[in-house]
């Protein structure tokens, strides 16, 4: 662990001369009041998207993901605490009579509406109990179920409306440094979407896997517009350098630039970091590794980041019942 703490300040160090935090950094838990749902109906221990439809100010109207279950949650976010509220059902994909999750991990506002993004890759298969030969059918399924975008709007009355005609699948194959890797495993170095942004009329997603040459990840961006009708979507490649082993876990928009949550590619320990990005070129600046905030470490897995105010973020961790949110100012 020690060779991998000098490992991790040595890239950050080349990335980025950040500033270096450590007691300075305050954090802060805020519980979850209700139940934040997740598999099987019960409290969530894979929260991997959140998104609210304001950056200032409270209470914020939110969208919450659980990537093993079809449908996401509203939240109201006060200061200090996540109300937990009604479930938006998002997809109905089924296999052989049973339900396959979205695999939802990243959610994103704008312009009035959530955008919930599946992972657009293989299933989760640790122990490669399927068979690529014989459960071909079933893991097509789970792809195809994982491929897909829901739209959706609340209005003031809380009434969601969704919709599930977009995907990323299309823009993934037609990139040479994704689409090989397209339909692989995770530990196969296959396409896994970890986070999504909006800015500027186009639509981010950041790729956990596969992990590029020479320490880089994968952020594909499309115009959003293109992607709603059907038009160009200018579709671009941005290949961030975080690091040997270091894929994206999160992205979002914070003013005029894209927190980037940075972390181990495969299923390993390892340490996590959160990165600024302009959105335009293939700098990104380090602002705090996880391993220097209080009762985050890098054990935990940090899977969601969300900006409060200035220098204010909530973190939310998978593994953990309903994401065990954690809000860090930095000095």
């Amino acid at each position: 662990m020690r060779s991998m703490h000098l490992l991790a300040g040595c890239l950050l160090a080349a990335v980025s001369a950040g500033p270096a935090f450590t007691a300075d950094v305050k954090a802060e838990h805020w519980p979850a009041e209700g139940k934040i749902i997740g598999k099987k109906d019960k409290k969530a221990e894979d929260v991997s998207g959140f998104s609210c439809s304001t950056t200032a100010g409270f209470p914020r109207t939110c969208l919450i993901i659980d990537d093993n279950i079809q449908a996401a949650q509203i939240i109201t976010l006060e200061d200090g605490k996540l109300l937990a509220g009604a479930m938006v059902p998002l997809i109905s994909n089924t296999f052989d009579g049973k339900a396959l999750e979205l695999d939802g991990e990243g959610v994103a506002f704008a312009d009035g509406a959530f955008y919930v993004i599946g992972s657009h890759g293989h299933p989760r298969d640790k122990d490669h109990e399927l068979d690529p030969t014989n459960d071909a059918e079933r893991i097509a399924a789970h792809i195809a179920a994982a491929s897909q975008i829901a739209k959706v709007t609340i209005n003031t009355g809380g009434k969601a409306t969704v919709e599930t005609t977009l995907s990323l699948a299309k823009a993934v194959q037609g990139q040479p440094d994704l689409g090989d890797l397209a339909g692989k495993r995770l530990d196969e170095n296959g396409v896994t979407i970890e986070g999504i942004a909006i800015k500027d009329g186009q639509l981010f997603a950041g790729f956990r896997g596969p992990l590029l040459p020479g320490g880089h990840a994968a952020v594909l961006a499309v115009s959003l517009e293109g992607l709603a009708t059907g038009g160009d979507l200018k579709s671009k490649v941005f290949k961030l350098p975080l690091g040997e082993g270091i894929g994206i876990r999160d992205l979002a928009r914070d003013g005029d630039r894209i927190l980037v949550l940075a972390g181990p590619g495969p299923d390993t320990a390892g340490a996590y970091t959160i990165f600024s990005w302009d959105g335009a070129g293939e700098t990104v600046a380090s602002l705090v590794s996880l391993t220097d905030i209080p009762d985050a470490g890098d054990t935990r897995k940090a899977e969601v980041i969300l900006p409060l105010a200035d220098k204010k973020f909530l973190i939310l961790f998978d593994g953990e019942k309903e994401g065990s949110a954690l809000a860090i100012t930095l000095p």
